[in-house]
């Protein structure tokens, strides 16, 4: 499969990376394992994760996703080279606030590298904003992992473009390496906090971008078109403002353009993503096998520029 350059990490990753925010809350270790050898076995590479993962699901610490693709990572046997292992941190993990300070991030690492069962993590991402901590402490420590050999490449998620310059103004000014990924929201719905400034930045400065919510959990798959069909499902509460006239008319352009494609509505969504000049690759996650193959042939599919425009045009 034809690897792109995540801007200036030095890592190649497929046009596709796999979400692993489902790992331990949707998709139980058997399932989640059998998900990473399709995707991996279709000559994909790339998994996101979060220290955070899943947290959220009650009975959960947070750590249950990284866990899992530890385990997954031994029992496979495969070369640990063959496998770009990316992951966050600062979310709130018991400390009660987002904390990207020195200290934290020296202890959360080494959480993370026990849980992954690895000894190094292809991009390390600072995941949310941290207003206590300066962004020169913040990229110290990120830099003191790298020359560790703990970290090949960090990066931040959630910045907006005043953020990202802010923080490339400190990395510039204290003599620190920049951050060299972002990983925005950016979907088909979702899409003023990226167009414009942020993906013109990270286009100038050869920041490589992974979107997250590529698909706006679920919605874009099309399997979401009335409050009805949100009742009892484990996304549904995010899903329902996607309800509103705009997102009818997304659907629709999506519905006609897949059906001239031949392609299912998620892949329609995914390839519009795969086409935008300033993404590297979107993360889209799958909960069983017959996601993963959508994910799959999304990765092979091309929009005419007439199609995307009908899809540019139905989001505005």
């Amino acid at each position: 499969m034809q690897k792109r350059s995540l801007g200036r990490t030095g890592l190649d990753i497929a046009p596709l990376v796999f979400g692993g925010n489902v790992f331990g809350w949707t998709a139980d270790e058997k399932t989640s394992f059998a998900l990473l050898d399709a995707f991996v076995g279709a000559g994909f590479n790339a998994i996101d994760t979060a220290d955070v993962y899943s947290r959220w699901v009650s009975g959960n610490s947070g750590g249950e996703s990284e866990t899992i693709i530890g385990k997954w990572l031994k029992q496979s046997g495969m070369a640990r080279e063959s496998v770009v292992l990316i992951t966050k941190v600062g979310s709130d993990m018991g400390q009660g606030h987002r904390d990207l300070s020195r200290n934290w991030i020296a202890e959360a690492v080494e959480a993370s590298l026990k849980r992954l069962q690895t000894d190094h993590i292809d991009l390390y991402l600072s995941h949310w904003p941290d207003e206590r901590t300066p962004y020169e402490e913040t990229l110290e420590a990120h830099a003191a992992l790298v020359k560790a050999g703990k970290v090949r490449a960090f990066g931040a998620s959630n910045l907006d473009a005043t953020q990202l310059q802010a923080s490339f103004d400190a990395a510039d000014a204290a003599g620190l390496p920049r951050y060299a990924a972002l990983q925005p929201e950016y979907n088909l719905y979702d899409r003023s906090g990226f167009e414009g400034p942020l993906a013109e930045l990270c286009l100038r400065e050869n920041i490589g971008v992974i979107t997250y919510y590529s698909l706006a959990s679920g919605f874009l798959s099309g399997k979401y078109r009335s409050p009805a069909d949100t009742k009892g499902a484990a996304r549904g509460d995010g899903v329902a403002h996607y309800l509103d006239d705009k997102g009818m008319r997304i659907l629709a352009a999506l519905d006609m353009v897949s059906a001239e494609a031949g392609a299912k509505p998620a892949e329609v969504a995914l390839a519009w993503l795969m086409a935008k000049p300033a993404v590297t690759a979107p993360i889209a996650s799958a909960t069983n096998l017959t996601q993963i193959e959508s994910l799959i042939k999304s990765a092979s599919l091309t929009l005419t520029p007439e199609q995307i425009a009908t899809l540019d045009a139905a989001g505005v």
